[in-house]
């Protein structure tokens, strides 16, 4: 009774670490290149739905242009995606 009792906490255990801890760990991972690989002109859009264009960056903030002329200062973090912007002649930038 009592191993049966070890062997399905053992396999919840497990579950729970390959369904729930390893895709973490792995968004985790993809998010921290991310950010590792944002540089000025990268057009990006933030966790808040904000598209933009990187007009700055520090270790804790990117400045963003979110209008012409309008730049706005946001936690680095909330940076969710860069995008694939096309420009007119077909050519990713």
């Amino acid at each position: 009774m009592e191993f049966t009792f070890v062997i399905y906490l053992v396999i919840l255990v497990a579950a729970f670490f390959f369904l729930i801890v390893l895709p973490q760990r792995r968004r985790m991972a993809a998010h921290q290149a991310l950010m590792a690989s944002l540089v000025v002109g990268d057009a990006v859009v933030t966790s808040g739905g904000v598209h933009g264009t990187i007009r700055g960056l520090d270790e804790r903030t990117a400045e963003v242009e979110i209008a012409p002329g309008v730049v706005v200062t946001i936690a680095r973090g909330a940076i969710a995606a860069k995008l694939d912007v096309r420009t007119d002649n077909g050519e990713a930038r």
